[in-house]
């Protein structure tokens, strides 16, 4: 070991290195320093990304909503969409959309059968009374 400067106390600390010698504790704490900060990144992300989580069993609409309210959050550092999101991913919204399509399927099928003539008609039989004829009729008679 190298000579004390005149001016240096005579009992140092056991982590001060000697000129030139490796900082073992320098590259323990650089260490120890980013493994702490991955941790609470991680830590973090999986934190953010919880409402996306919940509603990613939901409806294709609200997991939408809610991923881009997770994203607004994220980038902003808003965290009134987090909460927001987080919420909307708790709730369960009825399904509108599927009886609202039935209904319209059905509508479109009874659209489409009104416009074609019935198959007796189509067919050639003679027998068969046409539509027009039977509201002349109708109406001659009130």
């Amino acid at each position: 070991m190298s000579e004390l400067h005149p001016a240096a106390p005579h009992h140092l600390p056991g982590f001060i290195t000697a000129p030139g010698d490796t900082d073992v504790l320098m590259i323990l704490v650089g260490i120890v320093l980013i493994a702490a900060v991955v941790a609470v990144a991680n830590i973090y992300l999986h934190l953010h990304s919880l409402p996306e989580r919940m509603a990613h069993k939901s409806q294709k609409l609200q997991f939408e909503v809610v991923a881009v309210l997770g994203l607004l959050s994220l980038f902003t550092h808003n965290h009134l969409f987090w909460v927001i999101g987080l919420l909307l991913a708790m709730i369960d919204l009825p399904d509108f959309g599927t009886p609202l399509r039935r209904i319209a399927g059905s509508v479109e099928k009874l659209a489409k059968d009104d416009r074609t003539e019935p198959p007796h008609v189509a067919a050639g039989h003679g027998d068969a009374v046409k539509p027009d004829v039977v509201k002349s009729e109708v109406q001659g008679h009130a």
